[in-house]
């Protein structure tokens, strides 16, 4: 019997992901916030809407979260009306955000009486990847929750990994991210500072990307750098500066002071208060270019 999907979040992730369920026939029941644009879609596509937390768990065996926080996926969970009280022996949570290891892990015991189990499973790659089922899940907690829903796991990720005990996914995701935004913000400079050099972008690019630098990431920045394309990294600056954020605490929690997060986190920071935070993160070369320019005058 096929397993009964709910799914909170429906952003531009979250979207792409109902999407790619609804297209390999599974039911939803879906759950959204203030803008019900993702949600609209899935409704129109046959998707069922649930009136709250604990109405969407007590509707589904497998309850999905796309959300931004820490705070929001506790909130969504643990709060009133919250998936915790619809919960009951044998139902899966999966938190596919980038959440706070020690968040993932408290939420675990809280829903531990209920007999349900977290998984967290954090993603790689983009909306744009989603849509075609092409993402890199990186799961971890119980083994036996994992096979439960690995099939559907397959059908939204190309490359679907278990990572062991709870929390290992939240906590690679949070390394994934801090090394990815570091070298979106060095290309988004080097652009920066191409113009004000005088020199081509597309000259800096032809040299860069043909030795050892050349990656994924360096062609996300420059599709909006050469070509002003931003579909290739739809992903808010606002939320990079909270997943380097949670990079810097995890590490502070493990008595680590994270010297390359810094200058990551400062240019992050500055772009989501000077009015970049709903940018995406390849717009950081136009934080650079006005932040420098302003330098100059």
């Amino acid at each position: 019997m096929e397993s009964r999907i709910g799914f909170v979040g429906l952003g531009l992730m979250g979207s792409a992901m109902v999407g790619r369920l609804q297209d390999c026939n599974y039911q939803l029941t879906v759950l959204g916030n203030k803008d019900r644009t993702g949600l609209d879609q899935a409704l129109a596509r046959g998707a069922l809407e649930a009136a709250s937390g604990v109405d969407l768990a007590k509707q589904s065996d497998v309850i999905m979260l796309c959300m931004g926080t820490s705070d929001q996926v506790e909130e969504r969970i643990l709060g009133e009306q919250g998936i915790i009280s619809g919960l009951s022996s044998g139902k899966i949570i999966i938190d596919f955000g980038t959440s706070l290891p020690s968040s993932t892990k408290e939420i675990s015991s809280k829903i531990a009486d209920t007999g349900a189990v977290i998984l967290d499973a954090p993603l790689g790659r983009t909306p744009h990847h989603a849509k075609d089922g092409l993402l890199n899940i990186m799961a971890s907690g119980d083994k036996d929750a994992f096979d439960a829903v690995r099939t559907i796991l397959e059908n939204l990720g190309e490359n679907v990994f278990y990572l062991g005990d709870l929390g290992t996914g939240h906590t690679i995701k949070l390394m994934n991210n801090f090394f990815g935004m570091t070298i979106a913000n060095a290309m988004a400079e080097v652009f920066a500072v191409a113009d004000a050099a005088g020199v081509s972008r597309e000259t800096v690019y032809k040299v860069i990307s043909a030795g050892p630098l050349h990656s994924s990431m360096m062609d996300f920045i420059s599709a909006f750098g050469l070509e002003g394309d931003k579909s290739k990294l739809e992903f808010a600056i606002k939320n990079a500066f909270k997943d380097v954020s949670y990079y810097r605490l995890m590490t502070q929690n493990l008595g680590i002071n994270s010297i390359m997060s810094e200058s990551a986190s400062k240019a992050l920071s500055q772009a989501n208060d000077d009015g970049y935070a709903n940018a995406m993160v390849c717009e950081m070369i136009d934080f650079f270019k006005k932040h420098y320019s302003s330098d100059r005058m």
